[in-house]
């Protein structure tokens, strides 16, 4: 079983670090994939880690998933609240997914209390700040290690 996992990011998430510090911290969409990096190798995992501000190269990826990778940790952004599509997607290819938001998007703008991923969602972080990716990598490990030794 592949021990890869595709980490997804939405729109404007390029701008972390400069884009609304007080809500989502200075750390860099780098600092983010560097985080991803490390967490996957000291948890026997790896990382594809892509951004993107076009709902149809995101959907292309989630397509691209299936097969080839053993879960998705996506942060869908905006789309999050908008985006059947992506929702659908993900159910699609049929992997674990796990929706991770650094701010606490319930603390916020109503719109934002509805996700149409959470549903489908292995497990939903919100609010932890950047380390909500390196705790869906470690909850997937868990997980995937479980997976294989039922298997």
């Amino acid at each position: 079983m592949s021990r890869t996992v595709l980490v997804l990011n939405g729109p404007n998430l390029n701008l972390l670090g400069t884009r609304e510090p007080a809500t989502y911290g200075r750390e860099t969409l780098a600092d983010v994939s560097a985080l991803c990096s490390r967490s996957a190798a000291q948890l026997g995992l790896e990382v594809d880690f892509r951004q993107t501000n076009h709902e149809g190269e995101l959907l292309d990826w989630i397509h691209q998933a299936r097969g080839r990778y053993a879960a998705i940790v996506i942060n869908p952004a905006a789309w999050t609240h908008t985006s059947v599509a992506i929702r659908d997607a993900l159910v699609a290819v049929e992997l674990p997914v796990i929706e991770v938001h650094i701010s606490n998007v319930h603390a916020r703008e109503s719109f934002r209390h509805h996700s149409y991923v959470s549903s489908i969602a292995l497990a939903v972080l919100c609010g932890f700040g950047i380390n909500g990716y390196r705790l869906a990598l470690e909850h997937l490990a868990q997980w995937l290690s479980t997976q294989e030794q039922s298997a």
